[in-house]
């Protein structure tokens, strides 16, 4: 991920430890400039204060509704930013995103959460096929997910 563009990086997580895994990643992104997307939470909003972030209404999970207003937003923002790369780590929020900026030309790179050990998360099923890379923090996973990547854990849940 270490293109020079001026083209941003689109990092979208779910709030809560979605999000605080992929700050866990941040050495990825120095030096790049970054948009952030996550739920219009107040944890995503208090670690996201100082960052180029975009806050999603609820409700989210499994909810038709919230799936197309934020495919609509992905369109919008993907249109607006052009990301070179869009990264996350999931869950729900992250399917229209990846989806959106793969059609107009970004990378996509998809980090498992870490508490998937043994089983894919649903957010993976529906990001791998439009992913370019795929990461797992449990080697057991590589099972499950055999052309995806493990180097490691990135954040250890407390």
């Amino acid at each position: 991920m270490r293109r020079r563009t001026n083209r941003p990086v689109l990092l979208v997580a779910s709030s809560g430890g979605h999000l605080l895994q992929l700050l866990t990643l941040s050495d990825a992104w120095r030096d790049l400039p970054t948009v952030w997307v996550s739920n219009d939470k107040e944890d995503a909003r208090s670690l996201l204060a100082r960052e180029d972030a975009h806050f999603l209404p609820g409700p989210y999970s499994r909810n038709l509704r919230s799936l197309l207003a934020n495919l609509r937003l992905a369109l919008q923002l993907v249109l607006r930013e052009r990301p070179s790369t869009v990264l996350t780590t999931g869950a729900d929020i992250a399917v229209p995103f990846a989806w959106i900026g793969r059609l107009f030309g970004a990378r996509v790179v998809y980090v498992e959460s870490f508490t998937r050990i043994q089983t894919v998360s649903l957010s993976c099923k529906l990001i791998k096929p439009v992913a370019d890379r795929v990461y797992v923090q449990w080697p057991e996973l590589l099972v499950r997910l055999p052309d995806a990547h493990f180097v490691g854990a990135v954040a250890a849940v407390e």
